[in-house]
């Protein structure tokens, strides 16, 4: 079922129709230049423009890092609230806007876009792409979007349906659309933000997690004035007896079982995780998981998978492959090398060495020569058990006994979420230090085919599971869903710290150490943000409990904790308007948080409403406005349940197959189902199989459940209702 129940909510100033613009005006201050006026030398020279953040990591490096130096230690007391934007959504924000001469432009759900006086917060366009409900259903991890582009005079964004859009700066007017999804019957989903390379914008997708047999992955390019298709390079090879599409192909070939069954599209998609180099020319791109996640479905060849888990670089003008380092041959543990670059130019051997880094979801901290793919240094930067070390001679990680859940369920440091994900790190050349958000989660990997467990295939996972360990963790609980698995006084037994934590770490990527660290949620995750450095030895840092945080770059000492109300998971930047610094930040809960069930107790999300919005803070300025306090009614009095309890049973198996993806039994951004009313309940079917509820964001499922899995899911939902309705009434026990 989809996280995406419940409509973006109407903005209070304004609404539009889908797929329009609408303007209120630009001043003339800010009309000095063209809006968007960007091009190749401005990005370049980013430095020497500090009022000004580019792209989505301010500059062409992806550092997230600002020159900025008003906002300083001696002043960060007096950083205030600024201003506000609602962004009219309930759903994740993951986006970074983009200032460019006083204007904000940025993007949201569904791939909104959104113009905004930078100094006052006014709106002075918004777009709404007219993208069908069905693809709500699409990604993975909610309906998020992680950003624009903007270059000479144009605002590039990917809806969620593949649509790749440019438009008028000045107006939100599209110019050009183009439709980059080879296949629409596949759960293709575009989520991340587009890159230029040149000539040309380049965009991903997501999918390889999805469904049965996932989708195959690709980036496409298309020129910038008129959105026509110059090339696409497929990431995982074709069907066995299908023809390449790129050279490159034929040697990957080699790393799939040659008896691979068809049906499996192979995965490596490419939803995050690009940055071009104008000087090389060169545009870097990190690959997801293969799928499935148990490779022992495509054969019994123990082959690496290319270019699944993989960074790869490519020829901007061409679209072939230059070089590619893989960094978790044959991927069973969903080790995407999506996460964010950053560009440096780093001091190595007493050399400089232009460099490409990465903090990977698999533990490892690369730096690579990003002429040509060298491996420089791949240090631990999380605790890692999957792996001892990575060989410097052959690149490879040097596999554990633990990494092996083929056998039996094992307990795996880092979980599928990654010890790094999409939230950026920034880099520091003042410090010479990487922030990085780390994640410090296991996942109990258990095979659900021959585990003994009810569940045998949930969406996401394919035919596998990747338990998260964490205060909610019971083992035994879990048994009759997906056999026995580890209980927690073993695993906390391999460990002297807690077993589920999140982090600051300052991390050293010459040398591998860690400077400074700082816990930033515990037991349960807390989903915290992305970070921003400054050029006055500042990190921000925001946090799912609600806070704006502020340290020193060099020692991480706590400067200023700023409340907000909000969940922070998107990562803060910096500008300069009229003279005035601002840092801002997108909030709202949500992303593949929704998974976890109920919302993180540390979350803002679970004590105020979910109000997707922009906060932006100057010197000066006053509290953040908290949103209204989070009303969580009692469970009505459920129907009458007529199921048996074998249809209950179905109905859960079920529910976990094809739901929990985006419904949890408890406070979530997406709606609790066991709080129906009376009404949805006498429609359930219509809902779930006939999409009644689509304009709402709950599409029909008629494709992937039938009407009896309807009824059991229907009987489950009751029965869970009645637990809850009688718990709350001092009575449990199901009706």
């Amino acid at each position: 079922m989809s996280r995406i129940m419940g409509a973006p909510r109407a903005h209070a100033m304004m609404g539009c129709l889908a797929g329009a613009a609408l303007a209120v005006g630009i001043t003339s201050a800010q009309a000095a230049r063209p809006p968007g006026d960007v091009d190749e030398a401005r990005v370049l020279a980013a430095d020497s423009e500090p009022q000004n953040w580019f792209t989505g990591g301010r500059d062409q490096r992806g550092s997230y890092f600002s020159p900025l130096r008003q906002i300083d230690a001696g002043n960060i007391d007096r950083l205030g609230f600024a201003w506000d934007y609602d962004l009219a959504t309930d759903r994740g924000q993951e986006a970074t806007p983009i200032v460019i001469d006083g204007i904000m432009y940025t993007s949201s759900t569904w791939g909104y876009v959104y113009a905004l006086d930078a100094a006052t917060g006014r709106e002075l366009w918004r777009f709404m792409p007219q993208a069908k409900e069905i693809y709500a259903r699409n990604p993975c991890c909610d309906l998020v979007n992680r950003g624009v582009a903007v270059w000479k005079g144009k605002v590039y964004v990917a809806s969620v349906d593949g649509h790749l859009h440019a438009l008028d700066a000045a107006t939100g007017k599209q110019v050009w659309e183009a439709d980059t999804f080879v296949d629409h019957k596949l759960p293709y989903a575009s989520t991340g933000a587009p890159q230029i390379a040149g000539d040309v914008v380049v965009i991903g997708n997501g999918g390889a997690d999805m469904g049965h047999v996932a989708v195959r992955g690709y980036v496409a390019a298309y020129d910038l004035q008129s959105g026509a298709f110059k090339w696409r390079f497929w990431t995982v090879p074709p069907p066995v007896g299908q023809p390449y599409e790129n050279p490159e192909l034929a040697a990957a070939d080699k790393t799939w079982d040659p008896h691979r069954p068809a049906q499996f599209n192979g995965g490596g998609t490419v939803w995050d995780g690009l940055a071009y180099d104008p000087k090389l020319k060169l545009l870097y791109l990190g690959t997801a998981n293969a799928a499935p996640y148990d490779l022992r479905q495509l054969g019994s060849a123990r082959l690496d998978s290319l270019y699944a888990a993989s960074i790869i670089a490519l020829h901007a003008d061409t679209g072939r492959m230059a070089w590619y380092y893989q960094t978790t041959p044959r991927d069973s543990w969903d080790y995407d090398a999506v996460q964010k670059f950053v560009l440096a130019d780093l001091s190595i051997a007493g050399k400089p060495h232009p460099v490409l880094m990465q903090a990977n979801k698999n533990g490892f901290f690369y730096v690579l020569d990003r002429r040509n793919g060298k491996l420089l240094s791949a240090n631990k930067f999380a605790y890692v058990n999957w792996a001892t070390q990575v060989d410097m001679t052959s690149g490879r990680p040097v596999l554990t006994a633990q990494a092996d859940w083929y056998e039996s369920p094992k307990t795996v440091y880092p979980s599928w979420i990654g010890a790094h994900t999409w939230n950026p790190m920034s880099f520091s050349a003042q410090t010479g230090l990487v922030y990085i958000p780390v994640i410090d989660v296991p996942a109990v990997w258990v095979d659900l085919l021959h585990a003994g467990g009810a569940v045998k295939f949930i969406d996401g996972f394919f035919t596998v599971n990747g338990v998260v360990v964490d205060d909610t963790y019971d083992a035994a609980d879990l048994q009759r869903l997906y056999g026995t698995l580890p209980d927690i006084a073993s695993i906390k037994s391999k460990r002297h710290e807690k077993p589920t934590r999140e982090l600051l770490r300052a991390f050293d990527p010459l040398t591998g150490k860690t400077a400074w660290e700082v816990e930033t949620s515990s037991g349960i995750r807390g989903s915290d943000g992305g970070t921003m450095s400054t050029a006055s030895n500042l990190v921000f840092q925001g946090r799912g409990s609600g806070e704006l945080w502020v340290y020193a770059a060099d020692s991480g000492k706590v400067l200023a904790s700023i409340p907000t109300g909000s969940h922070i998971m998107a990562a803060p930047m910096s500008y300069v308007v009229n003279g005035e610094q601002y840092v801002a930040v997108q909030v709202g809960y949500g992303g593949a948080a929704i998974t976890y069930a109920p919302t993180p107790p540390s979350s803002a999300a679970l004590t105020h409403t979910n109000v997707n919005r922009i906060i932006a803070f100057k010197l000066g300025g006053g509290p953040v406005p908290q949103p209204a306090a989070r009303e969580e009614g009692p469970i009505p009095l459920p129907p009458v349940q007529h199921a048996g309890a074998e249809s209950i049973k179905a109905g859960e198996v079920k529910f976990i197959e094809e739901c929990s993806r985006c419904h949890v039994l408890g406070p979530s951004s997406t709606p609790d189902l066991r709080r129906l009313s009376p009404g949805l309940h006498a429609v359930f079917n219509d809902i779930v199989l006939r999409g009644l509820l689509g304009g709402a964001g709950m599409e029909r499922f008629d494709d992937l459940i039938s009407e009896q899995d309807a009824d059991n899911i229907h009987a489950y939902l009751i029965d869970q209702a009645w637990i809850g309705y009688r718990a709350q009434q001092g009575a449990p026990g199901s009706h």
